[in-house]
């Protein structure tokens, strides 16, 4: 894959950066979620990524992207959110394969907090009941969330797919009021050690791993008024900067989608204001120069082949 990779992302200025995303890497396989990441594929995958491609610290990447100075094959990690298991697990292999990494904390579910999904993906995965009525709760179009099997994995897996779509786009205090319903319809206290806590975002940055910011409550950015988002950005940069005693740079939109989860024309700008130096979407494509440091698009194959992985990753060299 080498030589491709070597023809498709040249160095200089007709160089392409490939930005690879991550959430959590699991110590074991999840049975309902298969497909997330766990320590032995992360592993490979990192090797995978070091043979292949020249894997610099994102915030030197978008530099000398928009420098035109890039080097051959020119690649980045990161991760969103800021859970625990990206200190403790993402954080060895990272280090073993001596790879840079950034890290985007959303600062709200630090030491004890956590995500909104995590509540409600906790609730279904712990629950005794074998049917969770949700009958009376609704979903961002006002529709009933109904009830759900729960009887097997694959019902549960089943039940999250729906039900996560649903909430997703509520607005910030109404999703935390209905996943706090949904564990209470459960029965379910779920756990509060999923997220990082202050001390493992330090040790994040003092093993050479760079910290961004994610706003505060990880909201959707694209359903809140300017001056509320504004303010979700820079109070999470400003916990970060309080933490860590430096500058905080770099920014991830949560989510990511441009025009659903963001408003290109008014976010970019509103970071730029605010003093960050570049900021990433999960827009899939390779960047090229001259586009929006604002905007940095990421991409991570999901296939579990080195071959598939590599084919794939070539493929959105082209994007």
């Amino acid at each position: 894959m080498k030589p491709a990779f070597s023809l498709l992302s040249p160095a200089g200025a007709r160089g392409r950066l490939s930005v690879l995303i991550f959430h959590r890497v699991l110590a074991q396989p999840d049975p309902l979620f298969p497909d997330e990441m766990d320590a032995a594929r992360f592993d490979a995958l990192l090797g995978w990524v070091k043979a292949w491609f020249n894997v610099l610290p994102l915030d030197e990447a978008i530099r000398r992207l928009d420098e035109g100075s890039l080097p051959a094959r020119a690649a980045a990690l990161s991760f969103d959110d800021g859970y625990a298991d990206n200190h403790d697990v993402a954080l060895p292999l990272l280090r073993r394969h001596r790879l840079p990494c950034s890290f985007f904390v959303a600062t709200g579910f630090l030491d004890g907090g956590r995500m909104w999904n995590d509540t409600l993906i906790e609730s279904v995965r712990l629950s005794t009941l074998p049917t969770l009525d949700l009958r009376g709760l609704v979903d961002a179009h006002g529709d009933d969330l109904g009830s759900h099997a729960l009887a097997s994995t694959d019902d549960r897996r089943a039940a999250l797919g729906r039900l996560i779509e649903r909430v997703k786009y509520l607005p910030p205090e109404p999703r935390l009021a209905c996943v706090q319903a949904i564990a209470r319809r459960a029965e379910v206290v779920p756990p509060d050690d999923l997220m990082m806590s202050s001390a493992q975002v330090r040790a994040l940055r003092a093993a050479g791993m760079q910290i961004g910011a994610h706003t505060v409550s990880h909201p959707i950015l694209a359903k809140l008024d300017n001056h509320q988002a504004s303010d979700e950005i820079a109070r999470s940069r400003d916990a970060l900067q309080a933490l860590l005693g430096e500058k905080v740079r770099l920014f991830a939109y949560p989510n990511g989608k441009p025009g659903t989860d963001y408003r290109p024309d008014v976010h970019p700008g509103i970071v730029r204001e605010l003093g960050f130096d570049a900021a990433v979407s999960t827009r899939w494509a390779a960047a090229r120069q001259g586009d929006d440091v604002f905007q940095i698009p990421r991409f991570t194959p999901w296939d579990r082949s080195r071959v598939r992985f590599g084919l794939r990753l070539a493929r959105n060299l082209f994007s």
